[in-house]
């Protein structure tokens, strides 16, 4: 019962110990700093009075004492980075870190695919535009064709009831705008061409 009262009343205790230990150790080890520069200065006192064995076994004490405060100094670091890299290791495959990894990943994907999205878009609109450019372009050449087929024909039909330099001018008329692809003016030569008969 008594061991057990000990482990269960110990627990709090060596728990604060863990959290406020390397603020202890640092103060340990600022007093062995100190306690050591006392030393060094008892030193210097001791050297008047001529006590040499006593001077060098003080000035060893002191040194032990400083180099065990720069030990405990560089454990106390050693530990605090391992207890941090421990912490961050816990923290980096936390669930909470895995989820939000998880998230940034799935926003980064979407919009990579909004991205993907409007490029597609404007990918087939660029398309659609060059195939409707090309389809109206053959349509006109289609129409410019059946017009200048139909010119011809009105021509060769009035072509006794017209004086000749006539003829031969709406007939260059036809082949001029005919090689320029100019619908219009093939449009107006026709309407010209019914009025003269």
């Amino acid at each position: 019962m008594a061991v057990y009262y000990l482990r269960v009343t110990s627990y709090p205790l060596i728990k604060s110990c863990v959290q406020y230990c390397p603020s202890m150790i640092i103060r340990i080890a600022l007093l062995l700093m100190l306690a050591s520069l006392a030393v060094f200065i008892s030193v210097d006192l001791l050297l008047w009075p001529a006590i040499p064995g006593l001077t060098e076994l003080m000035t060893r004490l002191g040194l032990i004492t400083l180099l065990s405060a720069f030990a405990i100094l560089l454990i106390t670091g050693l530990f605090v980075l391992s207890k941090l890299i421990m912490f961050a290791c816990f923290d980096y495959f936390s669930t909470r870190q895995r989820l939000q990894r998880k998230l940034l990943f799935i926003q980064a994907q979407q919009h990579r695919f909004k991205q993907l999205f409007h490029c597609r878009i404007m990918q087939i609109n660029y398309f659609s535009e060059l195939k409707r450019k090309r389809l109206l372009i053959a349509n006109n050449r289609h129409h410019i064709l059946s017009l200048s087929k139909a010119i011809d024909k009105d021509l060769m039909s009035i072509k006794h009831q017209l004086p000749k330099p006539t003829y031969r001018q709406l007939k260059r008329e036809h082949s001029q705008y005919l090689d320029q692809q100019d619908i219009d003016s093939l449009l107006k030569l026709q309407q010209k061409i019914t009025t003269l008969v």
